[in-house]
C-alpha cells in the first residue's frame, strides 16, 4: 500500500498503485464521462448520483470527468437546475466521496473544466476572450487573469482546465477564431508560458492551481478553408516554425496536458500522430504529463476520416499513438479491454498510459486532499477583484482603429447620446462562446456602462434603440433606431457579430428593445466553435443600419463586438471612429465607456491582420516574399495590418541602436529605441521587434515579430526600451529541420505595428 505514502515521489506512488490494479481498473482510469450526467440537483441544492454513474465506480472506477459544473444551452444546465459556486462545490466533493470511498482501491477521480475565458460554471467570473487578451499585448496581466481563472476552478473541485488554445490563425474565417490569441507564434508562445504559470502555479496540490490543457496539437487554424476540423496542407517546416512554436514554448513551461486537434496533416489524423504525440512531444520536448482527446475524436477515426474500419481499431491505434485519457467518448471504454484480449495493444502500453494519469493525481494532491470547501468557493468565485480584473483586461484590447478629427474621446457635456444596434444591450453577444448562463445584473452592457457614466440622468442622457438583428433582414426597428438618432448629438453604433447559444433568454422586440420571450426564440450566432463562413462582411441589414444613420449627418462612433475580424470598407469610409473590442466579458460595457469618455486611453492592437477584402485572404503579416505582388483589383496589403492601434496621443521612435552591429551565430546584441509620448496624455504604447533575414539558403518570412514590450508614458516622457537579440531570434530550421543561425545581414525593425517602424542591419559571421 505505498501509495498511500505521501512522503514517496509522485511516480513511485503511481507504480505502487499500478502493480494492485485489474485490467478493468487501469481502462477505468482512462476514460472521462460526461460530467453534468452522473447527478441530480434535488431541491435543497443537494444532489443525487445517478445508478449507473456509481456501478461504473464499484466497477472499474472512473478516472476522470468531463465538466461537472459545465453550464450552457449544450448541457442543458441553467441557471433554474444548476449549481451556485457553494452547491457546485458541495456537489463535487459527494461525487469524490462515493469515488474514494465506494471503489476498491480509494482512487479520486481527477474533474476536467472549460475555462477558456473563465471556469464556465454557474456565478464564475466572465473574461475577455483570448482574442481580446491577445490584443492586450500584456503578458502580466494574463498570468494574473489565469491566476483568478485557476482560483475560480480549484476552489470548486476542478483540477485541470482545457485551456489554454495555442492554435495559429489563417483563416479568420475559421469560427473558433475568437478563442485564439492571434497569427502570430511569437506571442502566442509568450501568452501560453503565462497561461501554464498562472493556471498551474508553483505547486501542482496548491488550493489555487489546476492543470493547463494545451490544445489544439496542432495547426488547427490553418484547416482549408477555414472549415473547423478540416484537412491541413503544411509541410514539416512550417509545421515546426509557425504551429507547433507556442506548444514547445507551454512544454518548456511545465504545461501537464496536450490535447490533439481533430484536424489531419497531410493524411495523418493528430489523433493517431505518432510523430506528433511520441517522437516530437516526449522525446524531443520531454514532455511528461499526459494526452487526452477532444471530445468524440476516437469516434472520427473510424467514422469521419475513415483510417479505422471500427471502434476497437480506433481505440487501439489512438492508444499506441500516445493517447492517454479519451474525453467524453466511448472507445476506450468499450474496446480497450477486448483489444487487450486480442494482442491489438499491450498491456506495457496500458500501465504507460494509466502511470501518466496517476502519477498527476499524486501530484495534484487528491488524494491528501480530495474535497474541497464550500464557504471558500462562494467567497473566491465572482469575487470583486476579479470582476475588476476583467475590467482591466478589457481595457487594454480593445483597439482603437479610427479617430477623425478627434472624434473620440467623448465629453461629459455632450448632450444626448444615442447607442444603437443589437450589439448594444444584449448580454451573451458580448461574452462569446463557451460561457455560461448570465443573471442579467453580472454583466454590464455597452448601454449599461455608458448611462453608468451619467449616474441618475443615464436615463435621459442616453437614449437606445437596437435597429436591427445581427441576422435576419427585419428592418422594423429602422423607424425608432432613426428616431433616436435624430434627437441625439452623437450616435454609438453597436454591430459585429454574436457567438450566443440560445440560452433562452426569447428575443428583442426591434422596435422597443425590450426581451421578448416567444415559442420559437431567435438565433443570431454567427461565430464560435463549428460556425465557419464564407465571408468577413457583418451579416443581416447591419450595414444598410448604419448607411441610413450616417444620413442624418450626426457623428458616428462604431463600436465592432465581434469573434473574428469584420470587412466593412464603407464603414471604415465614413464612421468617423471605430473601436474594436471583440468579446470583451462581463465588464465590457464598463470598459468600453471608459475609453470613449477619455477615462482610459485605448493601447490595444490588433493579434490579427484585417484585409480590404475577403478575397485577399490569408493575409496574415509574416507570409513569405515570394507569395506573390498584388491582385488585379487591389494589392495584398490589409486594410489594418498587425500590431496596428490608435491612441489618444502619439508616440515618436529614434535613436535605434544595434550594439554590437556584428555578432557570432552563438552571439547576442543589444537592440535599444528611444520612445517619446509626443502628445498631451498619458498613454501606453506597445514597442514592437521584428527580424527580417535578409537572404537566407531557404525562403523565410518577409518580417516575424520577436519581442515587444508594454510601456505607459506620460506627455513628453521618453524611454529607452531594450530588446536582446541572439540566436533564438535569429535562427531558423534547415533542410534537416535542425536549428541554424545563418550568416549574413538581418533587419532589426521596431516600431508601432508591422508596417510601421525604424530599421537597423545586424550582421552575422562566422568569425567577428
Amino acid at each position: 500500500m505505498g501509495y498511500k505514502d505521501s512522503s514517496l515521489p509522485a511516480a513511485e506512488r503511481a507504480a505502487s498503485l499500478l502493480a494492485l490494479m485489474t485490467a478493468e481498473e487501469k481502462v477505468g482510469q482512462l476514460v472521462q464521462p460526461f460530467g453534468w450526467k452522473t447527478y441530480r440537483k434535488q431541491s435543497d441544492g443537494s444532489v443525487r448520483l445517478d445508478e449507473s454513474f456509481k456501478q461504473q465506480v464499484r466497477s472499474s472506477g472512473v478516472g476522470s470527468l468531463y465538466g461537472v459544473l459545465r453550464a450552457d444551452p449544450w448541457t442543458e444546465v441553467t441557471l433554474e437546475n444548476g449549481l451556485s459556486p457553494e452547491e457546485g462545490a458541495r456537489a463535487i466533493n459527494e461525487i469524490q466521496r462515493f469515488a474514494v470511498e465506494e471503489s476498491r482501491l480509494g482512487i479520486p477521480i481527477l474533474f476536467g473544466e472549460e475555462c477558456s475565458h473563465g471556469h464556465m460554471a454557474i456565478g464564475g467570473t466572465v473574461f475577455p476572450v483570448p482574442l481580446l487578451v491577445g490584443s492586450a499585448w500584456n503578458v502580466d496581466l494574463y498570468r494574473e487573469m489565469c491566476r483568478a481563472i485557476a482560483a475560480e476552478t480549484r476552489c470548486q473541485g476542478g483540477s485541470a482546465t482545457y485551456s489554454p488554445v495555442l492554435d495559429v490563425v489563417r483563416d479568420p474565417r475559421w469560427g473558433r477564431t475568437e478563442e485564439c490569441f492571434g497569427e502570430d507564434p511569437y506571442m502566442i508562445g509568450e501568452l501560453a508560458a503565462a497561461a501554464v504559470q498562472g493556471l498551474q502555479g508553483e505547486r501542482l496540490d496548491s488550493e489555487r492551481s489546476v492543470i493547463a490543457t494545451l490544445k489544439h496539437f496542432a495547426a488547427y487554424g490553418s484547416s482549408e478553408g477555414g472549415r473547423n476540423a478540416g484537412p491541413v496542407h503544411m509541410g514539416l517546416r512550417e509545421l515546426h516554425e509557425i504551429d507547433l512554436h507556442p506548444f514547445r514554448k507551454g512544454v518548456e513551461a511545465g504545461a501537464m496536458s496536450i490535447m490533439p486537434a481533430y484536424n489531419e496533416i497531410d493524411g495523418v489524423p493528430c489523433t493517431v500522430n505518432d510523430y506528433l504525440l511520441q517522437r516530437v512531444l516526449r522525446e524531443e520536448w520531454g514532455f511528461e504529463g499526459f494526452v487526452i482527446t477532444d471530445c468524440g475524436a476516437i469516434n472520427m477515426l473510424a467514422s469521419g476520416h475513415d483510417v479505422a474500419e471500427n471502434g476497437e481499431e480506433a481505440a487501439a491505434a489512438a492508444l499506441k499513438a500516445g493517447i492517454d485519457m479519451e474525453m467524453s467518448g466511448d472507445m476506450f471504454g468499450k474496446h480497450l479491454l477486448s483489444a487487450l484480449k486480442r494482442g491489438t495493444v499491450s498491456e506495457a502500453k496500458l500501465d504507460e498510459a494509466v502511470l501518466r494519469v496517476l502519477k498527476l493525481k499524486f501530484k495534484l494532491g487528491l488524494f491528501e486532499r480530495p474535497y474541497v470547501d464550500p464557504e471558500q468557493a462562494a467567497k473566491i468565485i465572482g469575487s470583486k477583484e476579479h470582476v475588476e480584473l476583467a475590467r482591466q483586461v478589457a481595457r487594454e484590447g480593445i483597439v482603437l482603429l479610427k479617430n477623425e478629427g478627434g472624434t473620440l474621446p467623448l465629453r461629459k457635456e455632450t448632450g444626448q447620446i444615442a447607442v444603437i444596434g443589437p450589439n448594444a444591450n444584449h448580454i451573451y453577444n458580448q461574452l462569446g462562446d463557451y460561457t455560461s448562463p448570465q443573471p442579467r445584473h453580472q454583466v454590464v452592457t455597452l448601454l449599461d456602462g455608458i448611462r453608468n457614466k451619467f449616474g441618475a440622468d443615464g436615463e435621459e442622457r442616453v437614449l437606445y434603440a437596437p435597429g436591427c438583428r445581427i441576422r435576419g433582414d427585419s428592418r422594423e426597428g429602422f423607424e425608432t433606431a432613426l428616431a433616436c438618432a435624430g434627437q441625439a448629438d452623437v450616435v454609438v453604433l453597436a454591430l459585429g457579430g454574436s457567438s450566443a447559444r440560445d440560452f433562452g433568454e426569447g428575443t428583442i422586440d426591434l422596435r422597443t428593445g425590450a426581451s421578448v420571450v416567444t415559442e420559437h426564440s431567435w438565433s443570431d450566432m454567427e461565430c464560435g466553435e463549428g460556425i465557419d463562413r464564407t465571408g468577413l462582411h457583418l451579416l443581416g441589414v447591419q450595414l444598410e443600419l448604419a448607411q441610413e444613420i450616417h444620413r442624418l449627418g450626426k457623428p458616428v462612433i462604431v463600436v465592432y463586438i465581434n469573434g473574428r475580424p469584420i470587412v466593412e470598407p464603407w464603414i471604415d469610409e465614413n464612421a468617423h471612429a471605430i473601436l474594436e473590442a471583440w468579446y470583451p466579458g462581463q465588464e465590457g460595457g464598463n470598459a468600453l465607456a471608459d475609453i470613449l469618455f477619455g477615462e482610459v486611453n485605448p493601447s490595444g492592437r490588433l493579434t490579427v491582420s484585417i484585409p480590404k477584402n475577403v478575397g485577399q485572404l490569408p493575409v496574415y503579416y509574416n507570409g513569405k516574399r515570394s507569395r506573390g505582388k498584388r491582385y488585379l483589383e487591389m494589392d495584398a496589403k490589409p486594410r489594418y495590418p498587425f500590431g496596428f492601434g490608435l491612441s489618444y496621443t502619439s508616440y515618436a521612435y529614434d535613436g535605434l541602436r544595434v550594439s554590437p552591429d556584428r555578432i557570432s551565430p552563438d552571439g547576442e546584441a543589444t537592440v535599444t529605441v528611444n520612445v517619446t509620448n509626443t502628445g498631451t496624455v498619458a498613454g501606453s504604447e506597445v514597442v514592437q521587434l521584428y527580424v527580417s533575414d535578409k537572404v537566407s539558403s531557404l525562403t523565410r518570412p518577409e518580417k516575424e515579430l520577436k519581442d515587444f514590450r508594454k510601456i505607459a508614458l506620460e506627455p513628453g516622457e521618453t524611454r529607452t526600451v531594450e530588446f536582446r537579440v541572439g540566436k533564438e531570434q535569429l535562427q531558423m530550421l534547415n533542410r534537416q529541420l535542425t536549428p541554424v543561425v545563418e550568416p549574413g545581414e538581418f533587419l532589426i525593425m521596431v516600431g508601432r505595428n508591422a508596417e510601421d517602424g525604424i530599421s537597423a542591419s545586424l550582421f552575422v559571421e562566422n568569425e567577428v
